[in-house]
Order: structure tokens, then sequence, then C-alpha cells
């Protein structure tokens, strides 16, 4: 190894890591313990012994720069690696502690995750697990979460990704939402309904030619970007609705609209940062995910 191409001091490369992953200098400042002052200046000192700009103010907080975006990797790495050497040195190295953060969807953290946390509380008690509950796209690069569910194929570099297995999407509504209408069993009667969305645009109202469908924007009295804000109106008998079949079907406030046509597939990806092979907690949380879910989703 080429000891004299290392020319910088890992205390700043620590100052620099946990600014990136707390967001702020007060933030990383209170994580070290130390004074904001002093943290600053020994990113700044990094910055200095580099020649590259890390970070970047953005309203009170800081964001990666894309030449901080690319040493993060690096430096993450050496962060680990502390944190084993410390774990051996204290006779700990098989403990997998720490946080291991999860993006998905409301539908998937509400009704997919509770047994798999549950399970793996019961696997690795020292692993923290911090959910993200969002329907849109956390950005693993930005180390917004560790690992997401996602429901189409990544193309980012960097990325590690799983193909879990398809899922069934069907049309839900309350039976007395259905008799109230007349009881609807064609395609075309099922188009006059009252239908529940994330918004009216073209995108949804084309998914659903999938069922023989033929809807409008005035479909749609109600839209919500919540998915189970749209389920509960559902249950309600406020309209239909779109959820996955292994959900929909255990609901018994519900009933499947046109149970006969074909359902629309959708992808399951598992999805992490190439850290996946440097990490061991998140190593462990990733391979307990991706079998878990592919049972969940036949139930």
């Amino acid at each position: 190894m080429d000891w004299k191409s290392v020319n910088f001091d890992w205390n700043r490369a620590r100052a620099f890591l946990v600014t990136a992953e707390e967001g702020s200098l007060s933030a990383a400042a209170r994580a070290l313990g130390m004074a904001q002052p002093t943290l600053g200046r020994q990113v700044a000192a990094l910055e200095q012994e580099l020649g590259v700009a890390l970070f970047e103010r953005v309203g009170r907080g800081l964001t990666l720069t894309p030449s901080g975006l690319e040493l993060m990797d690096h430096v993450r790495a050496m962060g680990e690696a502390a944190a084993r050497m410390s774990l051996s040195a204290s006779g700990k190295a098989q403990a997998i502690e720490g946080t291991v953060s999860i993006s998905a969807s409301e539908v998937d953290a509400a009704f997919r995750l509770p047994p798999i946390i549950r399970k793996l509380r019961e696997t690795a008690p020292g692993i923290e697990v911090e959910i993200v509950a969002t329907n849109s796209e956390s950005d693993l690069r930005r180390r917004e979460a560790d690992i997401a569910i996602r429901n189409y194929r990544p193309t980012q570099p960097n990325l590690v990704a799983r193909k879990i297995r398809d899922f069934e999407g069907r049309i839900y509504a309350a039976p007395g939402y259905l008799q109230s209408i007349g009881d609807p069993v064609t395609p075309e009667e099922v188009s006059k309904a009252e239908f529940i969305g994330f918004n009216r645009s073209g995108e949804f109202i084309a998914a659903m030619t999938r069922f023989g469908l033929t809807l409008t924007q005035r479909n749609f009295a109600l839209v919500s970007e919540s998915h189970l804000v749209q389920w509960n109106h559902v249950k309600h008998g406020l309209g239909i609705g779109v959820m996955s079949a292994d959900i929909g079907d255990a609901e018994p406030a519900v009933v499947r609209v046109l149970p006969d046509a074909d359902a629309i597939m959708v992808p399951v990806w598992l999805v992490t940062h190439r850290e996946v092979h440097t990490s061991r907690r998140v190593r462990l949380v990733f391979d307990l995910m991706a079998g878990e879910l592919a049972r969940a989703y036949l139930r």
C-alpha cells in the first residue's frame, strides 16, 4: 500500500461523515459531543486537504456536492471499519448493532413490515429500525434510507437490487356502495362509478383500462396522495379503489370489483446501496426482508 498517498486526517474524515449523515454542523457537533466551530474547522480543513468542496448550504442545512457524494462511499466504509475495530478490541465483534432505515410505501409500511420487523427484532435485537413511510422515492445515494422497497427496477449506479416477485393489483369497493349504484357487473357499468385514486392524471386512468374500464377525470370525486387514506375511504363506501390482492382479499369490509378481469401485475424490488457488501447489519436486514417479503405477497 502506498502510505504516502494517504494525506488526510481521519478525525476530519469522521467530521465530514457525521455532518453528512446528520445534515448540519450543529446536529453533527451534538452527535460527536464537540463544539460546532471546532467541527466546522475540521470539515473546512478536509476540504482544503482534498482540494474539493464537500458541502453546499441549502436553507439552514447542508447538502453534499457531487464530490462529497462520491467520497461518501469511501468515508462510510472507513467508518464501518473503525467501528469493527472498536468492537473487536472490546470483544464484541460478533454483535450486530446500529440503526437501519427502511423506505417503504404507506401500504408496505402499514401492512407488510410489522411481522417482518417483529422477526428482525427477535433475530437481531441490537438493530434499531427507522421506517420512512412514503409514496415518493427515497434517494439511497444521499442516504435518505439504507434499504427501499420499490415497484420498479432501479437504474442508478452503486445500487444493489433484488427482484422479489410480482403481485396482483385489484379493484375493490364496499358492498354497500356497489348496491347503491345497482351492483354493476360489466366494465361498462363499473365505468360509471366513482373512483378514488392518487390524482386525476391520465396515468392512473390508463392503468384502469387493464380492467376494461373507460374512465375520465369526472369519475374521481375524491383523490388523495395517501394510499392509506384512499383505502379507508373505499372501506367506508365512498367509491372504488385499487389495492394489492393479498391485502384487499383479506379485508372483510370490501369485495373485488370485476373479479374475473385480469389483474395489474406490479413488480417488487428490494434495493440498497452497495454498502450492503460491507455492512453486516444492512446485509442481515436486506436478506431477512427479501425472504419475508416473498412470503408476505403470497398471503
